[in-house]
């Protein structure tokens, strides 16, 4: 597969800017990937596909306040600052990008809040836009968290079109989020409302968790024709006991198991082992699916509507299928769908 397969046509105003005014209530495609029909439903009933004992599997990574601005010291020049993860914690030191680059050297100072109450200062340049900040704060480490996040702002995307608002910390995350270290929403589960939770008790269906802490690179444009030749961006996952055993017991008494997101068909075909099961894990994994792939544990997948070019495509393509996928989104447009992480929901089942 090339890059160029993957283009279409997207409109600014069908990227939803913002999320549905209840979190069950956007708009559902459903895919038969093996014929390529396609349904129009409400999300609210997408129960209505599964049966008592399906598995669904989540993404239960928590998104932290990522983007906030700082002054350059001396100029005063208004510097955007996007953490991606803690380096080390005893010395405050922050992977960070930074906007714009050009401005930002090392040995530079950069002060934070109204009252400059956090001072960073550069001492790595890493890539063309990436910094390493050592933060200069006496607190301990949960008060400098504190501090530091309340100056931040919550990481949507630029492409929504619009900037954050106070909201958006609350919207751009899932409900059952519980561990910290997303930069951007495993969105697909930000549509299950605690209603929807509630409902999948009642009908006996199974959920399991995996950690996945999303990254930037979901949403940075692929730079090579050969997607062959494309590396993923690192990202740290975790797949526990208790999800291997659910998963695993699913898949032995033949219950669909449905992947909620890109980011847990990553994290599931990351783990999986011989027999179409699946081990624990805990690492980093930069595993690139695009189509054609085969892939071993998820019999559906639930996925919002991704951009042109995206990774998050080629992986939705993968297991829909090229042609059904493509297709489905040609519809999609036509038929008004919302695209982006606030946007609506395609079912990929059999």
């Amino acid at each position: 597969m090339k890059l160029s397969q993957f283009n279409f046509k997207l409109p600014q105003e069908k990227i939803a800017k913002y999320p549905a005014p209840h979190r069950d209530e956007c708009r559902m495609m459903v895919l038969h990937r093996s014929t390529g029909d396609i349904e129009h439903k409400m999300f609210k009933n997408v129960l209505d596909s599964f049966d008592e004992h399906d598995l669904f599997v989540f993404n239960d990574t928590k998104v932290f306040p990522a983007r906030l601005y700082g002054n350059k010291e001396k100029t005063g020049a208004r510097i955007e600052v996007f953490l991606l993860r803690e380096l080390n914690r005893e010395l405050r030191l922050w992977d960070v990008l930074v906007d714009p680059a050009r401005k930002i050297r090392i040995g530079n100072k950069l002060y934070f809040g109204e009252d400059n109450s956090i001072v960073a200062e550069v001492i790595d340049n890493t890539t063309s836009r990436g910094r390493t900040l050592r933060f200069l704060y006496d607190g301990d480490h949960e008060e400098f968290k504190q501090s530091l996040y309340a100056l931040g702002e919550a990481p949507i995307p630029r492409f929504i079109g619009r900037e954050s608002e106070p909201e958006d910390l609350e919207n751009f995350q899932c409900i059952f989020a519980r561990h910290e270290g997303a930069v951007t929403a495993p969105t697909a589960g930000m549509h299950f409302s605690r209603e929807m939770m509630k409902r999948m008790e009642i009908k006996g269906i199974d959920f399991a968790f995996v950690t996945l802490h999303c990254g930037l690179g979901n949403f940075r444009t692929t730079d090579v024709e050969d997607l062959t030749k494309h590396k993923m961006d690192s990202e740290q996952m975790f797949v526990n006991h208790e999800c291997c055993q659910m998963v695993n017991a699913a898949k032995d008494a033949e219950h669909k198991v449905v992947a909620v997101g890109t980011t847990v068909q990553r994290a599931l075909e990351a783990a999986a082992c011989a027999n179409c099961r699946i081990k624990e894990f805990e690492g980093w994994t930069n595993k690139f699916i695009f189509p054609p792939y085969d892939f071993q544990i998820a019999d559906a997948m639930l996925s919002n509507f991704h951009l042109p070019y995206s990774t998050l495509l080629m992986l939705t393509s993968a297991f829909g299928g090229y042609e059904h996928t493509m297709h489905a989104y040609e519809v999609a447009l036509k038929e008004d769908y919302m695209f982006g992480p606030y946007g609506d929901v395609m079912l990929i089942t059999d």
